[in-house]
């Protein structure tokens, strides 16, 4: 599974609203791979949840992926629209 369907497997798994969920990959640096995580505003809490701890739990997975398979580092950014 690649990293961007993982990541929107990942949040839309917890957002209230699934179809307002958009999930893009971008190349930073030769290593890093940049995942931009648009949610809607009312899912923004659900998706990073108490203290952040949903998030790094996203960002755990997701960077557990790339290291297995060997993609480089990856760095994910979660924002609201």
């Amino acid at each position: 599974m690649d990293l961007v369907a993982l990541t929107e497997y990942l949040v839309k798994s917890i957002a209230s609203a699934k179809d307002m969920v958009s999930v893009k990959q971008f190349e930073r640096e030769e290593d890093t791979i940049m995942i931009q995580v648009v949610v809607s505003e009312q899912d923004m809490g659900i998706v990073i949840g108490k203290n952040g701890m949903t998030a790094n739990a996203i960002r755990t997975l997701v960077q557990a992926s790339a290291y297995v398979n060997q993609l480089g580092r990856v760095r994910i950014n979660i924002d609201s629209f």
